[in-house]
């Protein structure tokens, strides 16, 4: 027979706690009130978050406002001791250096080509130059290399002012010097001069500038179109008529033909 401890292999019974507290329906009337203002404090916290973005976003930035200062300038101080008028002093730093009156003497240019000669007088430092027709045609030296020289106004070997404009009567290379520069003519008086064997041109020189003009080739229906290239055969009113605004006619042919 065998005996066993009333401990051994079971546990004692420990009685259940009395419980506490109210009923299940008090326990669930307290949470739910608590769930609901929690609801309402984040919902109120939430709008005043929203209202305070809204409020920044909303807000203008102020006007920045520049001002800007003059400085006023500083007047200079006068210098007493000068005793010279302003005006004075300013004029005479206005006035140019007058250079001295240089002179040369002049070579001589007759027979050399045209463009040379004027080469020439620059070296000597004579800068003022000219040029005309020595046939007394009025035409232009176009290309300086096509012409040679006939005559200077300027006599060789005189000591002149690099100032004096230098005037050179020249033909074309293939054509002799005549014996002297002829003159250019013009209306004296109030007459009409002689134009017959002039060139055109220079019979159109000879004649105030507004007079009215009519050139007909005297040999053929061509046009006349170089002027200088023409010689008078005929013209109207007559040499020694008194010029009294009345149109000018002229009959004309190249220089090489004949009237």
């Amino acid at each position: 027979m065998s005996y066993q401890h009333p401990g051994w292999g079971q546990q004692p019974f420990t009685p259940e706690p009395p419980k506490t507290g109210g009923p299940k329906w008090a326990k669930k009337r307290v949470v739910i009130p608590a769930g609901a203002g929690l609801f309402l404090v984040g919902i109120m916290l939430g709008a005043a978050g929203s209202a305070d973005v809204e409020t920044a976003a909303s807000a203008k930035p102020a006007p920045t406002v520049t001002k800007t200062v003059t400085a006023k300038p500083v007047e200079p101080t006068e210098d007493k001791a000068d005793d010279k008028p302003k005006a004075e002093k300013a004029k005479k730093a206005e006035e140019p250096k007058k250079e001295a009156d240089e002179k040369a003497k002049v070579p001589d240019f007759v027979g050399m080509g045209l463009q040379f000669a004027q080469d020439a007088a620059q070296e000597k430092g004579f800068y003022s130059l000219k040029s005309h027709d020595s046939t007394g045609r009025d035409r232009m030296q176009a290309f300086d290399r096509n012409w040679k020289v006939c005559s200077q106004n300027i006599k060789a070997g005189k000591t002149s002012s690099t100032d004096t404009t230098l005037d050179f009567g020249a033909v074309k290379l293939e054509e002799k010097c005549p014996a002297s520069d002829k003159k250019a003519p013009e209306a004296a008086g109030g007459k009409m001069p002689n134009l017959v064997g002039e060139s055109v041109n220079a019979a159109r020189g000879a004649l105030a500038s507004g007079t009215s003009i009519t050139v007909t080739d005297a040999s053929e229906d061509r046009m006349v179109l170089m002027e200088s290239n023409w010689k008078v055969c005929t013209q109207k009113p007559a040499a020694g008529a008194a010029l009294n605004g009345q149109p000018v006619e002229f009959t004309a042919v190249k220089f090489e033909e004949n009237c």
